[in-house]
């Protein structure tokens, strides 16, 4: 059997800047799917991924060690987000994943 493979994203993704967010047109007036939120932080003990999700009541918080920059942990939590949204198998079509650091 000769294997084939679909490159076509299931997802599209829309950056909008804090400003566009809270004023702009293209702010959803009505959040329509899944909410989640992430954040990357360094404390005394190291450092932390944190995803919740809002919609589902889902915690994670990811423990990656002393030596990660707080620039690494935040792409950390973004990318676990990511995979937590696309291995619920929930029907909803919509996704929004919030990070406040680099806006």
């Amino acid at each position: 059997m000769k294997p084939t493979f679909n490159f076509e994203p299931k997802y599209r993704v829309t950056m909008l800047t804090r400003k566009e967010w809270t004023r702009g047109t293209g702010t959803p007036p009505v959040v329509k799917g899944l909410v989640w939120f992430t954040d990357g932080s360094r404390m005394k003990e190291g450092t932390r991924a944190t995803v919740y999700g809002q919609s589902v009541g889902r915690r994670l918080n990811i423990s990656l060690g002393r030596y990660a920059t707080v620039f690494q942990v935040e792409i950390y939590a973004i990318l676990a987000c990511a995979h937590e949204i696309q291995f619920q198998g929930r029907p909803e079509n919509h996704a929004f994943a919030l990070t406040a650091r680099w806006l």
